[in-house]
């Protein structure tokens, strides 16, 4: 659809002895084609300029909505933010695949005994969404007497650390998303992940396709690891560079995600789509000015890979 502007010009003509005629008044129009209007499946999204934080679309963006496994940005960052020791052997406990069962969450599938590294933890939890992973880092890092109370802690600290982000309509309730007591807005999400992206460890972590670990085992062998990361658009879209997907029943298909181009930067994030990918690659397409989403091929994963 175009939309029309509509001029008149009056002409003159000068004749001798500077006398002026006016003639008959011209009318002239001039199309403008209007900015296409992007519509995306989701029922919230967002979409930020990722150097100056500039909101450069918007669905229903400051409305919260529960963002599943999204939620574990805010548990890596945390862990992140206090200058942790990456190198810090974690063992895993028995609880933390209690976990997965109970709440039938993802799962880096960690094994009992095996001592994995605070960076492997993060892999473990941003690529195949481990909740078993995640639970590690809240245990670690939360303080109190007991697993219980070490997590309770470490969701304090994270409501805590969201609050020091002015994401006021930010709230966690667990460290992983798995119930909808975990909510944000597409804005302060997208907000979240553009500060998590500033940290090298967290960039270097969400933009890997996959990550093979190795683990001392409980019985004295080594433990091999292989976490495919659960984003698609990662591999498919030219430029993506991360972030994380979520999908629980509650939130419904859930992504926020980055992509580069040049030297500028989109952040953007997804909440309850039916399309999560469409909707972002057609939200990088509006923003970077260029046309891909509509030809775009998911990158397939691995038939053991874990679903988010």
């Amino acid at each position: 659809m175009t939309a029309k502007i509509l001029t008149k010009r009056r002409t003159v003509a000068t004749f001798a002895g500077g006398a002026l005629l006016a003639l008959s008044p011209l009318v002239t129009q001039t199309a403008v084609a209007a900015e296409p209007e992007l519509t995306v499946a989701a029922k919230g999204a967002a979409l930020l300029d990722g150097d100056s934080g500039k909101t450069l679309y918007g669905k229903d963006a400051d409305t919260a909505r529960p963002m599943a496994s999204t939620t574990k940005i805010m548990t890596a960052y945390v862990v992140l933010d206090k200058g942790a020791d990456l190198d810090l052997q974690v063992p895993v406990k028995q609880e933390y695949r209690d976990y997965v069962t109970e709440h039938s969450t993802s799962t880096a599938d960690l094994q009992t005994g095996d001592k994995l590294t605070v960076r492997q933890l993060l892999y473990a939890a941003l690529l195949p969404s481990g909740a078993d992973a995640g639970f590690a880092l809240a245990d670690t890092f939360g303080t109190g007497d007991t697993i219980a109370a070490r997590t309770e802690s470490f969701v304090s600290q994270m409501n805590e650390k969201a609050d020091e982000l002015n994401l006021p309509k930010t709230e966690f309730d667990s460290f992983d998303g798995a119930s909808a007591g975990s909510s944000s807005t597409p804005t302060e999400l997208a907000k979240l992940a553009q500060r998590a992206m500033e940290n090298d460890t967290f960039r270097t972590v969400v933009a890997a396709k996959q990550y093979k670990a190795e683990a001392p085992a409980a019985n004295g062998n080594t433990r091999y690891y292989t976490w495919n990361n659960t984003n698609q658009l990662l591999g498919s879209y030219d430029g993506v560079i991360g972030i994380k997907t979520g999908s629980t029943t509650p939130a419904g298909a859930c992504l926020v995600f980055a992509a580069t181009r040049g030297d500028k930067t989109l952040v953007g994030t997804i909440l309850n789509s039916a399309d999560r990918y469409g909707d972002a690659a057609k939200m990088l397409d509006y923003g970077f000015g260029s046309d891909i989403a509509e030809n775009m091929k998911l990158r397939k994963l691995p038939a053991n890979s874990q679903r988010d």
